[in-house]
């Protein structure tokens, strides 16, 4: 999830690094931009939450390794350095070069959406992941209404898209051997409702 943009200047992957290290906040880094990572609502941790947990005890004891919010991956393609919600990892994790906090190997992310990062995490943020060789499977979570965007890749360029929207549906992830309900990842969230 991203907000306010830091500065307008244009900072270099390592003068970004530097700064995010000492930083209190986290920063997400597209090529030269550095921009504040607005803190989540409650439904949007307790989407995020929900599905890292069914993921990390669904998968324990495999070669896999789950992640949550303040894991960094590096898109070197695109010069973006982000935070997935959720990630999976499969086998070692690879770091960028000289690093040991920036991991280059996601298989599976998890985005839950917000009003103001709908677009980009649909648009130029998956392109940009779409560029990483072991990324393999994307799901896009709303958080204000039950609905999740599932794409995963059938070939070098071919994405296959799912979406569901009823509370007994069960999604299949394809990249790992995992299936999760839409009432499972929207135990405890509230939607609000007019009047």
């Amino acid at each position: 999830m991203i907000a306010q943009i830091q500065e307008t200047k244009h900072y270099t992957p390592e003068e970004y690094l530097e700064y995010e290290v000492n930083s209190e906040e986290r920063h997400e880094y597209i090529d030269g931009e550095v921009i504040c990572v607005a803190g989540g609502t409650p439904n949007h941790n307790q989407i995020a939450g929900n599905f890292y947990a069914g993921l990390n005890f669904g998968l324990k004891r495999q070669p896999y390794r789950v992640f949550i919010a303040d894991q960094r991956i590096w898109i070197p393609k695109k010069r973006i350095y982000t935070y997935p919600d959720v990630m999976v990892i499969q086998g070692e994790l690879q770091m960028q070069e000289g690093r040991i906090d920036t991991i280059i190997n996601p298989l599976m992310i998890v985005e839950v959406l917000s009003k103001s990062t709908r677009s980009y995490d649909k648009d130029e943020k998956f392109s940009a992941y779409r560029t990483i060789p072991s990324f393999q499977e994307y799901l896009l979570i709303e958080q204000h209404t039950m609905k999740v965007e599932q794409y995963f890749k059938t070939g070098k360029n071919s994405w296959n898209f799912s979406e569901y929207y009823d509370v007994n549906e069960t999604i299949f992830l394809n990249s790992i051997n995992f299936e999760i309900t839409l009432e499972d990842i929207y135990d405890r969230v509230e939607f609000e409702t007019g009047g």
